[in-house]
């Protein structure tokens, strides 16, 4: 038994490289989902192809569903009309970005420095690079998804377990600043006032110094009832909600996972994912963009994961300019026949209300910046930014032209020593390439409704990038809407690894069934 399954791994070898060499997509559009229904009987609806790809019905909710009867098909019961909603609806939502350098998270890794905010979020947008190491056996042969079950793990296991207020006043200790006289009037008022809502927080952003308003928002977001102040919000603490996977993707090192509040999926639609390679030969995936598409509240979202061209010679940020160019040229998401029934499905980035880039951008600071050892050792970081290329490149209108970035207050990510808070450039003992320090992370966004209120970074010593991080106020006008009430499957949560629970989710025509009275998410 044995000598057939290394006979056939081996036979499976030459095909999977042929397909990565010709650009063939194998299962581009399957993605993993604690929605998807994984071992369960169930029947199964008709299709008017009725092929391979079919979606399984749970048993508690098949007669709902149009089903295979003896008598042929039978029709689902009436279903409620939808309750109005509020004209407007304000969420939060956190977007994190790490290249962990081709290392396998160990068992214990702390992650929750760099999942802890200053407010609790209601979806997580989380992005990696370099999951697996980017050799040829990764590059070229089948995906290695045992790293991406283990972060999925880590990362459930953050948002979801409870967590005392003095892990995480330890979590973000090393983020707070000492008080100056203004910010400490500020303290004492925020501990005397009930907590302000996060909408008047924003409206007072241009009101108060930048500092001033940040302390607030820090303060105001982590004060008990009884007005004792915390650093830091975590979503794993005992008031706040569970938190589910609503897909992830992985493409070679690239991996990139949406979680959403449980009671907030039932509004998610449309879940598309598309993969872009951009790196030898300019299409395998070793550099390029995992994107994830959906719909929430009949407002597009789209996250686009991307690991750009490295290197810092003159001219590489152009190949960078370039890749952004293709990833925006070749990202598509395909339409099902529900889609079609649809006033509106977008099917590139571009198309959708509101987007979010994040990832290893690969931008360096410009050659020639002599005092660069000088500066780090000053901090002065605005005056490193006035060299980063991206900043320049934007600038100019070459990249990136409509987009936005936060402004950057924390030092350069990339590139430090091993388990140090030491920068390769900094130490002449080290064997490693003499990177010059730069802000290779980064996080932007298109779209309105969208605010950044929070843009920083962790200081977890994993890999030699630092992660980073944003908080966003989302904002979603829901005027003369319904609610829509899909159905779907109740999220099963387990103590086995993420990919156990998570099952593909095929996505293709006919993937959703049309309810007969039922308006299209």
């Amino acid at each position: 038994m044995r000598t057939d399954m290394r006979k056939n791994s081996k036979s499976s070898w030459p095909k999977v490289i042929a397909r990565k060499w010709l650009n063939i997509p194998s299962g581009a559009d399957e993605f993993q989902s604690d929605y998807a229904v994984n071992g369960e009987t169930g029947d199964r609806r008709k299709s008017c192809c009725d092929q391979d790809y079919h979606s399984i019905v749970p048993e508690n909710f098949s007669e709902g569903w149009l089903t295979e009867t003896a008598g042929g098909i039978k029709p689902s019961k009436s279903m409620p009309e939808p309750p109005p909603v509020t004209d407007s609806l304000n969420l939060r939502m956190f977007v994190g970005t790490w290249n962990v350098g081709g290392k396998s998270p160990h068992e214990g890794l702390n992650i929750r420095d760099w999942l802890s905010s200053p407010a609790p979020a209601d979806i997580y947008v989380l992005g990696f690079q370099e999951i697996v190491p980017l050799n040829a056996g990764n590059v070229l042969g089948a995906e290695d998804n045992g790293p991406a079950a283990k972060w999925l793990s880590l990362i459930r296991e953050a948002l979801n377990s409870d967590q005392s207020d003095k892990e995480l006043a330890r979590c973000y200790s090393d983020a707070t600043e000492e008080s100056s006289p203004s910010s400490l009037q500020l303290e004492q008022q925020a501990s005397l006032k009930p907590r302000t809502s996060f909408t008047d927080l924003l409206s007072m952003e241009d009101e108060l110094g930048e500092e001033d308003f940040e302390r607030l928002l820090n303060l105001n977001s982590n004060s008990s009832e009884e007005g004792s102040p915390s650093p830091t919000y975590m979503s794993g603490s005992p008031a706040r909600q569970h938190f589910c996977l609503a897909a992830s993707k992985q493409m070679v090192g690239l991996f990139l996972c949406v979680w959403v509040r449980t009671d907030l999926y039932k509004h998610i639609s449309n879940l598309k994912v598309s993969c872009v390679g951009c790196g030898i030969m300019g299409y395998l995936g070793n550099k390029g963009s995992v994107s994830i598409s959906m719909t929430l509240h009949q407002k597009t979202f789209c996250f686009v994961c991307t690991h750009l061209t490295s290197g810092e010679k003159e001219g590489d940020e152009i190949r960078r300019n370039s890749d952004v160019a293709e990833i925006l040229k070749r990202t598509k998401f395909s339409r099902s026949f529900r889609d079609l029934r649809q006033p509106f499905h977008p099917e590139n980035i571009l198309d959708h209300n509101k987007v979010i880039w994040l990832g290893d951008l690969n931008y360096r600071l410009a050659p020639g910046c002599v005092d660069t050892h000088e500066l780090l050792k000053k901090k002065n970081w605005q005056a490193l930014l006035e060299k980063d290329q991206l900043r320049i490149e934007r600038r100019a209108g070459r990249v990136f032209s409509g987009w936005e970035e936060g402004r950057i207050c924390f030092a350069p990510t990339y590139k430090y020593l091993a388990d140090s808070d030491d920068y390769v450039v900094q130490t002449s003992n080290s064997k490693e390439k003499r990177r010059i320090p730069a802000w290779c992370d980064r996080i932007l966004w298109k779209g309105e409704g969208l605010k950044q209120v929070w843009y920083s970074r962790g200081e977890c010593r994993f890999s030699d990038h630092r992660p980073v991080y944003s908080l966003f106020s989302v904002h979603i006008n829901l005027a003369n809407k319904l609610i829509p009430t899909a159905i779907s499957c109740p999220p099963r949560f387990s103590s086995k690894s993420a990919l156990s629970s998570a099952c593909g989710a095929k996505v293709q025509a006919e993937e959703l069934l049309v309810i007969p009275g039922h308006k299209a998410a």
